[in-house]
Parts: structure tokens; C-alpha cells; sequence
């Protein structure tokens, strides 16, 4: 099969109703591959009575919307326009048609098709498109269950990039000038260099940061003592650069803002910090605060000293306290009036006008002066207070928790690693905290995250109330009943799983509780 189109196929003959197949492979499984779509779609044609005459593919695509699936948007517009030859078509599953984050999206082509009086097939589910009752409640379930795989499949990959992050191993990227991505394999010996573009052809291989060659180093230690010796600014360096024929990573001219970001960005001290940007489910690409990145400190070695670093940065900010608030607010509209739009990036590279660390400095964060002159980058960072909040309450609760069993006579070990409690170096438990999320029907929802390679003996499960600032319940969950790595809870819940439910956790410090044989026996 080709890589994306349609495949002619000899026009249908003896009767058999001609029909489209359509098919859909990304890159997670291959029972998804186009070759076994196509095996069971041509049983069902088979089955009943139909001819495959034309066969859309968009191999390598993802579900998560109708951009860039080329095949998909010719067979809608075909059948549009009136020009569609077949009756009908057939895809694998709901799943192939289409993970649309929005269900509605889904329906939506189909019906584009029922409307033309072409009926849409789903040849491997376990019901019948026929428009009944049932069929549709079935369909519906089945477009949000695609849609929320996406999701979940978003957030184990981000987890699973925040773990290797703080292991030390870089991921994604461009090393950056003055330093170079090293291939490690499983026991973490080096394999060799990777050169831009390439990448790791094995999943169990890693990829650290290393220093580069000498004389890129001596550049980039060069850019930090001309800034902070020299007095020159991040424009005059550039030109200096360029002037002595030195070019970037990507083989370019230098700029205010790439210079700026060698200045301060902290791999250049070994640091490894992740999630400064986030573009997760083919949505618009944003700058995330600070607060919100994934780090690990000293995990490469570093190419700059730490202490001229901490020196850089601040004559960075120091650089910005001349101007007052109202100044800087109003260089910062200017550069939404000249541009659109406005991020970090775009500030550094302003020659007259404080950079994007000193925004964060002054404001808190650059949401907090976007805010200020009324700009909406049309994310809601309102989680990001939230979660901060949770962060700090949970040592205090986990503190509590630990206080009260001290005076109960029992001993509590916490792992440094797990951060799990052990309890008389018998039982290991896990204290975890929810927040609430109100979802558009006014409704309330908690998703409980569990640590799967650790396992715990017992998960507590402190759920916030609707404000997240106070606790509304507990929850007790023994490892022996917990199947899933993640558990959704709502304002009511299965009557089995409200079991473990209790308004505080008098019931876990009984239970912990030592009580000599005796008593135990009486």
C-alpha cells in the first residue's frame, strides 16, 4: 500500500454494492497496521454483498483531528460534492475514524456522510451502525472512550518524560551550542554522538547532555565574561560572534535572543529542566511558568560555573529594576501591538526592553503581566495556583499523618526515594492528594493516581473539596483491590467503592495501632 492516498480498485460488478474503505494507522500498535484494517474490512464487504472500489489511507496520522489526514478530508469532500462513486464506507473501528478530543467532531463527518445517503460501517465493533437507540448510545461512548484514550495516553507519556528528566536524561531537543547529545545504552555505556536530527533507534537507549568541543565551550564561557566582565549587551555580543565568522548550533547568524538563551539557559550548569513549553494534543503551543517545570539539578556536567551563572542572572534582573512597572507594562503592550501576540521568546529577542526573566521577576510570572495589560493567552493557568497550593499542603498532611502515629507508639521510616511511609517496617503506605475539577455540567470529578512500580501496601486518598483548599474525604485502598494505575471518582460513586470511603482517617490510626497479644486475643 502506498503511504497516504487512495488505491483504484476495479469498479464493482454482479451486483455487490460498491463501497470506500478507510483506514487510519498512527504509530502506537501494530494490530492498528493498515494491512490487518484492511483483512477485516474486506471480511465484512465479503459478508455482506459489498465491493471495495476505493481505499483511503492516512498511514502515520494522528487521530486527534482532521489536520494533515489528506485521504480522510478528499473522502469527505468527495462525498460533499456529490462526486463519491461508492454507496458506502467501511473503517475498522471508531477508534480509525478518528480519537477526536471532541465527540461531537466525530458525529459530525459521519453525519456528512448519512446526509449524502452514504452509510459509515464500523466492521470490527460488536454493534450495527443502524441509527437505533442503542447503536447511538454505544457509538457515543465508544467516540468519547477514543477521545479519552488520547488523553490518558498524553499524560503516561508526559509522566513517563518527567521521570527520565529527573534520572538525568534528556528528552527532545537540540543540545544547544557548546554541547552535544550523547547515546547511553540500558547499563548507561556510552554507544557514540548523535548528530542533529538523528535519534535513538532503541527504546530502551538514553540520551544525556555532554560538553561539546573545546573551542565551542570556550565560546560560550567567552559570552558570559564579555556580558558580565565587559559590560557588552546580548546584541553586542551577537555582532562580535558574527563578526569572527562563529555561527550557532544550527549553523546561523546570532541574535539577541540566542545569545540571551545561552546566558540563561541552566543546562550550561548542568541542570536538566523540562516542560517550558507544552503543545500537548495538537493544541496551541504556550510558555509555561516556571513553576510548572520538570527539573533535575546537576544531572550533566556543566560547562559554565555555577557561581558565574548566579552572577549573570543577576545582572540580568538588575538590568530591569531601572525601569518602573508602568514601564515595563506599557513595553510590553507596545510589543503585543507591533506583533499579535506575545511570548517569552519574543521578548528576548527586543533590544530596548527588559527580557522575559525579568517579567517573572518582577510580576511573579509572565501570566501575571500578561494579565496586567489585558492580554489573553487564552490558557487557564487558575490549575497552576492550585497545584501549588496542593504541593506544599501535601508534606503538611503527610507531616500530620506521621506526627500522630509517632505519638501512637508506632515507628515511620519515609523512604527518601518513594516518599512512601513504612510503618514498623512492616506495612507501606502512600498519602496522595486530588483535586477537585468541576466539569461544564457542574458536576464534580477526582482522578486518584497511583504509583505503579512502587506499590504501596495502602493508598491514602485525600480528596479536596470544591474550593481545593479544604479536605472533603479519605480514601483507604489496599493494593489487593487496585487493578488500575489511575481511579475516577465523582460526587457519588458504586456502593463497593464507597467502602473505603471516610470523612477523617480515625479508622487508618486504629488499624495502625499496636496492641500486645493479649488484647488482641480478648
Amino acid at each position: 500500500m502506498s503511504g497516504q492516498g487512495q488505491l483504484p480498485l476495479p469498479a464493482a460488478t454482479g451486483g455487490l454494492i460498491p463501497v470506500a474503505a478507510y483506514v487510519r494507522m498512527s504509530t502506537e500498535h501494530q494490530q492498528y497496521s493498515t494491512e490487518n484494517q484492511l483483512d477485516r474490512i474486506k471480511e465484512y464487504a465479503a459478508r455482506r454483498g459489498m465491493e471495495i472500489i476505493r481505499i483511503f489511507a492516512d498511514e502515520g496520522k494522528s487521530g486527534l483531528s482532521i489536520k494533515g489526514r489528506e485521504s480522510l478530508r478528499q473522502m469527505i469532500a468527495e462525498v460533499e460534492t456529490g462526486k463519491a462513486e461508492f454507496k458506502g464506507i467501511l473503517a475498522y473501528d471508531i477508534s480509525r475514524w478518528g480519537r477526536f478530543q471532541d465527540a461531537d467532531e466525530s458525529g459530525y463527518y459521519e453525519y456528512i456522510c448519512k446526509r449524502a445517503g452514504i452509510a459509515v460501517s464500523y466492521c470490527a465493533e460488536q454493534f450495527e451502525n443502524d441509527g437505533s437507540p442503542t447503536s447511538n448510545i454505544i457509538k457515543s461512548v465508544k467516540r468519547s472512550m477514543a477521545g479519552e484514550y488520547s488523553r490518558e495516553l498524553s499524560t503516561k507519556v508526559f509522566q513517563g518524560a518527567c521521570r527520565l528528566i529527573q534520572m538525568g536524561f534528556k528528552q527532545g531537543g537540540a543540545a544547544g551550542f557548546g554541547l552535544r547529545r550523547m547515546l547511553i545504552d540500558q547499563s548507561g555505556q556510552p554507544k557514540g554522538m548523535l548528530k542533529i536530527g538523528e535519534q535513538k533507534s532503541l527504546a530502551t537507549d538514553r540520551v544525556v547532555l555532554v560538553p561539546g568541543p573545546d573551542s565551542e565551550q570556550e565560546v560560550v564561557r567567552s559570552v558570559y565574561r564579555a556580558f558580565l566582565d565587559e559590560g557588552k549587551t546580548e546584541r553586542e555580543i551577537a555582532d562580535q560572534l558574527n563578526a569572527q565568522k562563529v555561527t550557532t548550533d544550527l549553523g546561523r547568524a546570532w541574535t539577541r535572543g540566542t545569545v540571551h538563551q545561552v546566558l540563561t539557559n541552566e543546562k550550561y550548569i548542568g541542570n536538566n529542566v523540562y516542560h517550558r513549553t507544552s503543545c500537548k494534543l495538537k493544541r496551541k503551543h504556550v510558555m509555561n511558568p516556571p513553576e510548572m517545570w520538570i527539573r533535575a539539578d546537576n544531572a550533566f556536567e556543566a560547562v559554565v560555573d555555577p557561581q558565574l551563572f548566579a552572577r549573570v542572572q543577576e545582572a540580568i534582573l538588575a538590568r530591569a529594576k531601572r525601569y518602573s512597572n508602568e514601564e515595563m507594562l506599557t513595553a510590553l503592550k507596545d510589543l503585543w501591538s507591533r506583533h499579535g501576540r506575545i511570548s517569552g521568546l519574543l521578548i528576548d529577542e527586543q533590544e530596548a526592553m527588559p527580557s522575559s526573566a525579568a517579567f517573572r521577576n518582577r510580576f511573579g510570572s509572565l501570566v501575571r503581566a500578561y494579565t496586567l495589560i489585558g492580554y489573553d493567552p487564552q490558557i487557564d493557568y487558575s490549575f497552576v495556583e492550585i497545584n501549588r497550593y496542593l504541593r506544599g499542603r501535601h508534606p503538611e498532611i503527610v507531616q500530620e499523618v506521621i506526627g500522630r502515629l509517632a505519638g501512637m507508639g508506632v515507628t515511620v521510616e519515609r523512604d527518601p526515594a518513594t516518599e512512601l511511609l513504612v510503618l514498623d517496617r512492616e506495612l507501606t503506605v502512600s498519602v496522595v492528594l486530588s483535586r477537585c475539577l468541576r466539569t461544564a455540567a457542574g458536576t464534580s470529578r477526582w482522578m486518584l493516581r497511583f504509583e505503579e512500580g512502587f506499590r504501596p501496601d495502602l493508598t491514602i486518598a485525600v480528596r479536596m473539596d470544591e474550593t481545593n483548599q479544604g479536605i472533603k474525604d479519605y480514601y483507604l485502598l489496599p493494593a489487593i483491590d487496585l487493578s488500575e494505575a489511575r481511579l475516577r471518582l465523582g460526587d457519588n460513586n458504586h456502593a463497593l467503592l464507597d467502602t473505603y470511603r471516610f470523612d477523617d482517617l480515625e479508622f487508618f490510626f486504629q488499624m495502625a495501632e499496636r496492641i500486645s497479644v493479649e488484647d488482641a486475643a480478648a
